[in-house]
């Protein structure tokens, strides 16, 4: 199961990351603690719609832009095969995306417009790491982990 405190904590982390910017520096600027925002970005805890706009403020961002990033994530993750629903067989992946396995636990997807890239770890039977990044140009043929 991909928890949504993790897809929006791994989605600001890598806006903040993007603009080479510091825990520090973005908590100030949404005036929360750092160490929540810590919290926040690693999945720890689920930040009120306030503070998430907050958040999203400070680094410049529409709060809209963040939610459809992290819907357009978990979108993706529900058509991988064993993800959010159980795996019955193969061949009942949808056409429209692409599943690539890489060796051990983790599955690698690419949206069929080449926009998202989604790399997913299973940790256990009911817990998934979930990362998910923006494709662009040439690198769509390349998964990045947050």
């Amino acid at each position: 199961m991909v928890l949504l405190r993790r897809v929006i904590g791994d989605a600001l982390r890598a806006r903040r990351q993007g603009q080479h910017r510091t825990l520090r520096e973005v908590s100030s600027a949404a005036n929360v603690s750092l160490g929540y925002l810590s919290e926040i970005e690693r999945g720890q805890k689920e930040p009120s719609s306030e503070l998430l706009a907050a958040i999203c403020d400070a680094l410049g961002a529409r709060l809209s832009e963040l939610l459809r990033e992290v819907s357009d994530t978990v979108a993706l993750a529900e058509q991988m095969p064993g993800v959010l629903v159980p795996v019955q067989d193969e061949s009942t992946a949808p056409a429209a995306v692409a599943v690539r396995r890489s060796t051990g636990r983790g599955v690698h997807q690419v949206s069929s417009d080449g926009t998202v890239a989604v790399q997913v770890r299973q940790d256990s039977p009911l817990k998934a790491t979930l990362r998910s990044s923006r494709v662009r140009g040439s690198e769509r043929d390349v998964v990045c982990a947050a």
